[in-house]
Order: structure tokens, then C-alpha cells, then sequence
């Protein structure tokens, strides 16, 4: 993922827009219909997060952001140091950071498991390694940074489960034993960036027919009102 200039963008917009219907078909067939876990955690009383990893965090956030139970996505920095939770650090690769999203839900709407279904299906593809569709390098890594031992163990289990199938044809590269690390919230110009920017090149390509996935995928959880950052600060989330 890379910020476009202005004349970039107005060069690249037609072409864009005229090719849309193609690039939603195409990306129909991106997402995955999969089971959901069979292992997930009971239900519990107040918010729970969720730190997940699954390339550019552009398009991971509006995902989450489309999800019902979802108060706030934040898209952020995970598996480095504080020193280098900087978009300009993290985009050489070599600071341990993945580009991550912090998802702050109510596990009694949305579960713990739904929010990993939603991952692996649509919200990137966990075959790739150290990439995702255009963006190569270890910060573009699938990984789950579980915030207790019960989601660890949730997210080992339905990687198992998914493996044992072959659903997606070759094996899950989706990291898990990272033990739980600290999230830097990235730099303000990344927050709601997909909903800021419908028709920056990047989003409409990879980004907006995740969200029309979700709809089609998941209508049960799909929120069509985004929960953005700016939002949930409102709210107090």
C-alpha cells in the first residue's frame, strides 16, 4: 500500500472506474465460504480486542468497521518496538511491525470466533506469506496476536480446522505464538482511510470488494453504517 499523489490519482481514477464492475467480479472469487470454528470462547460480559495482522491495514479496518458488535477498528503497528511504530520505518520491512488492526468488540453480538471467520474468509488471504495481493514484505504478514491463552487456543484450533479441510488448496501460513504484543495506533491519516477515500485507486481495487464480500458473505453481522475511529472516539470507544 502507498499514498498516491494528486496527479497520480487523477491519471489512474478513470481507467479505475470504468473497470470496476470487472474488478468486483473478478474479486468475488477471492473470498473463501468456509465453516466457522468449532472451537470459539463462551460469551462474556464487556468489550474484548482482537490485534490481527492480514496485510494492508486499509482494508482490514473496513472490514471490521462494517461489522456488527464492532465499537472501534484501529489500524496500527504490531510486533516491534515503540521506537519504529512509524508508517515510514515500518515500510522497509525490517522492524518486526506487521501492519495490524486493533478490533474492539462485544463478544455477546459478534464472537471471538465470528471475528476470526470474517478474517480468514474475507478480510485477506492467509496462504500468502509475508505479502498480501499487491503489497510484498514481513509487515504485510498474516498474523493473530492473541490477547489471552483462550483466543490463542481458538485461533490454533480453527487454523487446524481449516488446514484438515484444504478449503483454500494450499496450507495457512497465519501466524499464532507471537506472545501478546504491544499495538501503536498508526498515524492519523491511515484511520478510516477506505471510508475518507472511496475512490482512491488502492481501495477500489482491494479494499471495497472486501467490504461488498462481507455483505454478501456474512449479511447476518454486515453493518452498513461504518463504526469509524473518528466515531468511536465520540462514543467513547
Amino acid at each position: 500500500m502507498r499514498l498516491s499523489n494528486a496527479l497520480g490519482l487523477s491519471i489512474l481514477l478513470l481507467p479505475v472506474l470504468a473497470l470496476l464492475p470487472l474488478i468486483t467480479a473478478r474479486s468475488e472469487s477471492i473470498a473463501v465460504r468456509i465453516d466457522p470454528p468449532a472451537l470459539d470462547e463462551p460469551a462474556s460480559e464487556g468489550l474484548e480486542t482482537a490485534v490481527l495482522a492480514g496485510g494492508c491495514f486499509w482494508g482490514v479496518q473496513a472490514v471490521y468497521q462494517h461489522t456488527k458488535g464492532v465499537h472501534n477498528a484501529v489500524s496500527g503497528y504490531a510486533g516491534g518496538d515503540a521506537r519504529d511504530a512509524n508508517y515510514q520505518a515500518v515500510s522497509y520491512g525490517r522492524t518486526g511491525h506487521a501492519e495490524s488492526v486493533r478490533v474492539t468488540f462485544d463478544p455477546r453480538v459478534t464472537s471471538y470466533g465470528k471475528i476470526l471467520h470474517i478474517f480468514f474468509s474475507v478480510a485477506h488471504d492467509p496462504t500468502q506469506l509475508n505479502r498480501q495481493g499487491p503489497d510484498f514484505g514481513t509487515q504485510y504478514r498474516s498474523e493473530i496476536f492473541a490477547q489471552s491463552e483462550a483466543q490463542r487456543q481458538v485461533a490454533k484450533a480453527y487454523i487446524a480446522q481449516l488446514d484438515t479441510t484444504r478449503v483454500f488448496g494450499k496450507p495457512i501460513v497465519t501466524k499464532t505464538d507471537t506472545d501478546k504484543a504491544a499495538f501503536y495506533p498508526a498515524e492519523d491519516y491511515h484511520q478510516d482511510f477506505a471510508v475518507k477515500n472511496p475512490m482512491h485507486p488502492y481501495i477500489v481495487i482491494n479494499d471495497h470488494p472486501k467490504v461488498e464480500q462481507l455483505k454478501a458473505l456474512f449479511p447476518d453481522v454486515y453493518n452498513a453504517t461504518p463504526m469509524t475511529v473518528a466515531n468511536a472516539k465520540t462514543a467513547g470507544h
